[in-house]
């Protein structure tokens, strides 16, 4: 007989916890102004811009400096990023009202980024997976490629086996190791780590 392949094994994989949040620089010392344009939040500050991307929040893109939404509700919660929308001044709730229009799944992205900052991880949006982000060891932001892929499931929400196991399959082509992340009822995250187990012919 052949060899039998069984997806997937999956066992928990504990991220190590760090309490405080990871700002390096003056980040901390200063609240960032954004303006909400669309599906993105612009940064017109130069400095502000330089900093943040130093510390992996955003992008520079052609029509600016932008952030993520859920980067900027993240920076929010933490008293470092004010965000206006006409010029008048947005709060936290306003902010995610208005991304919940673009984005659905704005508030279960925002838990998953929030909880990995929280952890110390730099996490940047992922490859098109759904609720997926680009997780780099510490150290490894801006010196190497992200080592781990995550991607978000609302607990009791279903997801077919073959579904699933073609995105860890493209996943791990990519040379990423994913990582499950499931969003309980309290908004708690639990992260497990896929690994694919060949079971070889064990008859005498």
């Amino acid at each position: 007989m052949g060899n039998l392949s069984i997806w997937p094994s999956v066992t928990a994989h504990k991220l190590y916890y760090n309490a405080h949040v990871v700002i390096h620089g003056k980040l901390n010392d200063i609240v960032i102004q954004g303006v909400l344009n669309g599906d993105c939040i612009g940064v017109k500050d130069g400095p502000s811009a330089h900093k943040l991307g130093l510390d992996g929040y955003g992008d520079d893109e052609e029509d600016g400096y932008n952030l993520k939404p859920f980067e900027a509700l993240y920076l929010m919660a933490i008293n470092r990023m004010s965000v206006t929308l006409n010029k008048a001044p947005l709060g936290f709730d306003d902010l995610l009202e208005a991304c919940q229009e673009e984005d659905p799944d704005i508030l279960s992205k925002y838990l998953i980024y929030r909880d990995l900052r929280t952890r110390g991880y730099v996490a940047k949006d992922g490859f098109g997976f759904g609720m997926d982000f680009r997780v780099y060891d510490r150290g490894d932001f801006g010196v190497k490629g992200a080592r781990f892929l995550v991607f978000g499931l609302n607990q009791g929400k279903r997801k077919g086996a073959r579904e699933f196991c073609d995105t860890i399959d493209d996943i791990t082509r990519m040379g990423k190791e994913p990582v499950v992340a499931v969003i309980e009822s309290r908004g708690e995250i639990i992260y497990y780590k896929t690994n694919r187990i060949t079971f070889e012919n064990n008859k005498p």
